[in-house]
C-alpha cells in the first residue's frame, strides 16, 4: 500500500507542473510588459498610463477567472442517487448484470435520469457506488463522478463542469484578451527594436531610435508569446462558446447523449438564448464576472425532448394530486430541495399522444 500512495503523492505533485508552467509565463509576462516596455520604453507618459491601465484590467480578469477554475471543486452526484442500503447489498450480491439492471431500474423510477448507456442500460459507476445523472461522468484522474463533466483540463490541474463550466469561459475569455491587447499595443516597438536590430547589423544605425537595451529582448519575445497564444486559445475559446450556444459538453459533442429514444446531440438545447442562461444565468450585468450565476444543481437538467416510463409519469407529472394530464402544461420533477422545470413559452409545444405511454416535450430551437 505504501508505494501506492507514494505514487498517488507523486502523481499529484507532477500535476501541478503545467499551473506552475502557466503562472512563471504570466509572472514574467507581467514584468516584461510593464517594467521593461511600458516603465523602461515608453517616453509618452499619456501612452505609458493608458496602456498600464487597460493591461491590469484584463490582468485582474484573468488571474481571477483562472484561480476560480482552479480552485472550484468538482460537483458531485447528490445522496439521492446512491442506492438505498438494501438494493446496494442486493446489487453487491447480484452476479448477473441483467438482474442487477432491474435493481438499477426500479431505483431510477424516481430519480430525473433520462439518459442510458449506448446498450440502453442504467449508467452506474462501480467506483463511486452512484447512479450517475444525466450528463455526469466518472473522472479516471480525479476518481470522482463530476456533474456535468466536460473534461479534465491539465492546465488548471481541475476537471471543468458544471461548478465552474463559467468560470474556465471566462477564463479562456480575458486570456485570449490579455494576450490581444499586449500583441497589440507591443507590435509597433517590436517593429521598432526589429528593425534597430537590422540596422545595427549592417553598421547603419539612424539616430533617435529607441535606446539598444536589453529591454529590447523581452519586447520581442513578448510579441511572438503573446500572438501565440492568443491564436491557440482563439480556437479554443470559439469552440467552447460553440458549446455553449449548443448546450452541449466536450463530451457530448463527441459522443451523443443517449436518451430512451435513442442518441440525440441535441437533446440538452433549449434555444440560443435558453442555453447561454444555462451558463451565465438570467442576469447579463453578472456575466462577464467570474461568479457562480449558473441555473439548477447539476443534478438534472431540462431536456429538449422527454420520454418518460408510466412509473415516472407518476413520479414526474403528479403534483400537489393533479393527474399527468392535468399537469402536462407544467411539468415539474423534484429532487430533494431542486425543482426541475419545464416552462410552457410560446416556442414550446407539447405533444401528448398516449399519456399512459409517453409523454413528449418538445421545444424548438430559437434561431
Amino acid at each position: 500500500m505504501a508505494p501506492h500512495h507514494v505514487l498517488k503523492c507523486c502523481q499529484r505533485s507532477l500535476s501541478w507542473i503545467p499551473v506552475i508552467f502557466i503562472n512563471l509565463v504570466v509572472g514574467w509576462s507581467y514584468y516584461a510588459y510593464v517594467v521593461e516596455l511600458c516603465i523602461l520604453t515608453i517616453p509618452n507618459n499619456a501612452e505609458k498610463i493608458s496602456y498600464l491601465v487597460v493591461f491590469h484590467l484584463f490582468f485582474i480578469m484573468f488571474i481571477w477567472s483562472y484561480w476560480k477554475t482552479i480552485c472550484s471543486r468538482p460537483a458531485n452526484p447528490s445522496k439521492e442517487f446512491c442506492l438505498p442500503k438494501v438494493e446496494k447489498e442486493q446489487y453487491e450480491k447480484e452476479e448477473h448484470p441483467d438482474t442487477q439492471q432491474e435493481i438499477l431500474k426500479k431505483v431510477v423510477v424516481g430519480l430525473p435520469v433520462y439518459t442510458r448507456t449506448g446498450t440502453g442500460a442504467v449508467r452506474y459507476c462501480d467506483r463511486c457506488l452512484v447512479i450517475k445523472p444525466d450528463r455526469c461522468h466518472h473522472c479516471s484522474t480525479c476518481d470522482m463522478c463530476v456533474l456535468k463533466m466536460d473534461h479534465h483540463c491539465p492546465w488548471v490541474n481541475n476537471c471543468v463542469g458544471f461548478s465552474n463550466y463559467k468560470f474556465f469561459v471566462l477564463f479562456l475569455a480575458y486570456s485570449m484578451l490579455y494576450c490581444a491587447f499586449i500583441a497589440a499595443t507591443v507590435l509597433q516597438y517590436f517593429i521598432k527594436f526589429w528593425t534597430l536590430c537590422r540596422w545595427r547589423s549592417v553598421g547603419d544605425c539612424p539616430q533617435n531610435q529607441l535606446p539598444d537595451t536589453h529591454a529590447k529582448f523581452h519586447v520581442l519575445f513578448l510579441f511572438f508569446v503573446a500572438a501565440m497564444f492568443f491564436i491557440s486559445i482563439l480556437s479554443l475559446f470559439s469552440y467552447h462558446l460553440w458549446l455553449v450556444g449548443k448546450n452541449r459538453t466536450t463530451i457530448e459533442a463527441f459522443r451523443a447523449p443517449v436518451f430512451r429514444n435513442g442518441p440525440d446531440k441535441n437533446g440538452f438545447s433549449l434555444g440560443f438564448s435558453r442555453n447561454m442562461a444555462e451558463v451565465f444565468g438570467d442576469q447579463k450585468k453578472y456575466w462577464m464576472f467570474p461568479i457562480y450565476t449558473s441555473h439548477g444543481d447539476g443534478n438534472s437538467f431540462v431536456t429538449r425532448l422527454v420520454n418518460l416510463d408510466p412509473e415516472q409519469i407518476a413520479v414526474g407529472l403528479q403534483i400537489n394530486g393533479k393527474s399527468s394530464v392535468d399537469c402536462a402544461a407544467s411539468p415539474k420533477h423534484v429532487l430533494g430541495d431542486t425543482i426541475n422545470h419545464i416552462e410552457d413559452h410560446q416556442d414550446g409545444s407539447f405533444d401528448k399522444t398516449d399519456v399512459a405511454e409517453t409523454v413528449t416535450v418538445t421545444i424548438e430551437s430559437e434561431s
